[in-house]
């Protein structure tokens, strides 16, 4: 071979390389479903958010009156400007949104106070019936948080507001206004909601945490103090920190609490002022109002995120089980135990007894056998009772909201389960990779967006269609409005974080060798899917699966503002019923919204070993 042709054989040997390990990356699944996921994920998440922003900064149509000889489409800070900086500002925005910042730390620094030493004491203490305990307490993310609002109501209603009496009102015990409705109530019913979510990734944190290190101090002589203060607080602070992201998020957007203990007596929040622009045809306001919303809790997690720093590399998990108890109750253990016991009782079983109690009185303020009555549930309409409104189970609206509740429910379980299990399979496997950890990122921002704020973007993103072939009137996007389909969407890729993560500790817990013997022995990438990979995930599956079932279930925020009358669901029933003061009504429906939740996942418990605690804590 002469020298010539040297360089030409090793060129064309170069380019025959490039070529192959393209169409290996080509062909390869991994990097096909790999590539769809980013593309499908940054429409869904980066583009809907997007296309937010640009509307706040444009003309719409119905400001053309306002701005003769204007087209659509056109640059304004007009609706910056009335929601910042006009006679409507302190309405619109400063007043909401200093009630829920206000709100906000409140209920996140009480929450996990509260959680963080609840969980201390199951886990670090030598407190009696912890088992018990572990399990009771985790019970209020089994309730929708506006349905403890509605059992607040029932217990602590007065006459400022008309209709039917609370349970202390019928006692002839006056509730003050300040305990009946606005700041005090909302933070209380949040605090009770929330603090289940600090007492999960504390408790967790707490359970992992390596014992030699707390041996290693007491051998140096360290007291239990410094113990606790110089390592145990230092290891469990990152979890710390992360549920203040997840309450302080949470509490800042929520919707159903603040709507059922504050509109009535004009207490607004910055959710309440979202949802009631945008039902008034206010949408592009409602639209900058969401993005502020954004852009705080945005901050936030940043702020929290630096303060975790370098914290979140610390090591807690060793090779020794046993894990000393740091907390010698002694005298306290009883009294603490009591405590705890009436927290359950009168902060969370309590009311719940009072609110089924009141589904059978048929006259108001009178709790008595002589009073007990089907007709909330299942009477006959009746014009002495609520203008003839039907009981719920003989309402045809109750049996098609039900539909509604469970098709929805259903299918986006299925789906975003499914989902979840195959981003996480893509994390858990490319996580030194580039497009493993954007996914990661990606899929996580949802959590970032308060409910109704992200149901705000969805209503913008798909109220009309997008990418229409010129000279047809099809769209490659259509318009879903109105659509059952974007309640399923909108609903899949706001609990995708929730799901991913189910999905990611799963995948990671499946030893990448044995899809390794699989591929030594010629299966293809589908084959060890179904018969390695999903089979070995399925007790994740049915996990993640009730997560999002429950979440989903008791669903008020996220859909409120894309739902219409036609696939209305329970929640909002329950919703419908509360604003026009048939509180009997909405609390059959929360009532039977919590009986379907709970038998659901009892019967999963049970036959399919579902568990939430390991998917949220995941």
């Amino acid at each position: 071979m002469s020298t010539a042709q040297t360089p030409a054989l090793e060129s064309y040997s170069q380019a025959r390389k490039i070529k192959n390990a393209l169409r290996n990356i080509i062909t390869n699944p991994y990097n096909i479903i790999t590539v769809v996921s980013i593309i499908l994920l940054a429409y869904l998440i980066v583009v809907p958010l997007l296309d937010m922003i640009t509307t706040t900064f444009a003309i719409q149509q119905v400001d053309l009156r306002r701005f003769p000889g204007a087209n659509v489409g056109d640059f304004t800070l007009y609706h910056w400007n009335r929601l910042i900086n006009s006679n409507l500002s302190r309405a619109l925005l400063w007043i909401p949104l200093r009630n829920s910042l206000s709100i906000a730390v409140t209920v996140s620094f009480l929450s996990i106070l509260l959680g963080s030493l609840l969980a201390w004491l199951m886990v670090r203490s030598d407190m009696p019936f912890k088992k018990f305990f572990s399990l009771a307490v985790i019970i209020p993310y089994m309730l929708p948080s506006w349905c403890k609002s509605m059992a607040w109501i029932t217990v602590f209603k007065n006459s400022r507001i008309g209709g039917r009496m609370g349970f202390l009102a019928a006692l002839g015990i006056e509730t003050p206004n300040w305990l009946a409705y606005g700041p005090v109530p909302i933070v209380l019913v949040l605090v009770i909601h929330y603090y289940a979510y600090a007492y999960l990734l504390v408790s967790a944190a707490l359970s992992s945490l390596n014992s030699e290190l707390e041996e290693m101090g007491e051998i140096t002589g360290a007291s239990k103090l410094q113990i606790l203060r110089k390592i145990t607080m230092p290891l469990v602070l990152p979890a710390i920190l992360s549920s203040v992201i997840l309450t302080f998020s949470k509490a800042m957007g929520t919707f159903g609490v603040p709507a059922f203990l504050g509109m009535k007596v004009n207490f607004n929040t910055i959710s309440t002022t979202l949802y009631s622009t945008i039902r008034n045809r206010e949408s592009t306001t409602g639209y900058a109002v969401a993005l502020i919303l954004i852009c705080i809790s945005s901050i936030f997690v940043f702020i929290n995120q630096r303060a975790i720093g370098t914290r979140k590399s610390f090591a807690t998990i060793g090779g020794k089980g046993g894990r000393p108890n740091l907390i010698k109750l002694g005298l306290w253990k009883t009294p603490i135990a009591i405590l705890v016991i009436l927290l359950l009782v009168l902060g969370i079983m309590g009311p719940l007894v009072i609110l089924v109690i009141d589904t059978f009185m048929v006259n108001p303020g009178q709790y008595s056998l002589s009073n007990f009555s089907l007709h909330f549930w299942a009477g006959s309409p009746d014009f002495s009772i609520y203008e003839g409104e039907p009981g719920v189970l003989k309402n045809p609206l109750f049996w098609q909201n039900l539909k509604n509740t469970m098709m929805l429910v259903v299918i986006t379980s299925i789906i975003a389960s499914f989902i979840g299990q195959t981003l996480g399979y893509i994390i858990s496997r490319g996580r030194a990779k580039f497009t493993g950890k954007l996914i990661e990122q990606l899929v996580f921002v949802p959590y970032l967006i308060p409910s109704i704020a992200f149901g705000a973007i969805y209503l913008s993103m798909f109220a009309v269609a997008r990418f229409t072939i010129p000279g047809t009137n099809i769209s490659l996007i259509p318009s879903l409005y109105g659509t059952f389909t974007l309640l399923v969407l909108v609903s899949v890729v706001k609990h995708l974080p929730f799901s991913c993560r189910a999905g990611i500790s799963n995948m990671l817990q499946i030893n990448v060798e044995l899809e390794e013997a699989a591929t030594i022995q010629g299966a293809s990438f589908g084959r060890r899917m179904g018969r390695i990979v999903f089979p070995l995930s399925k007790g994740g599956f049915i996990s993640g699966f009730m997560l999002i079932f429950i979440s989903i279930m008791k669903e008020l925020d996220l859909i409120i503002l894309v739902m219409t009358p036609a696939y209305s669901t329970l929640p909002y029933m329950a919703y419908r019923y509360q604003s026009q003061s048939m509180e009997p009504y909405s609390n059959v429906v929360a009532v039977i919204l919590f009986l379907i939740v709970f038998l659901i996942y009892a019967f999963l418990n049970i036959f399919g070993k579902a568990d939430i605690a390991k998917s949220m804590g995941g």
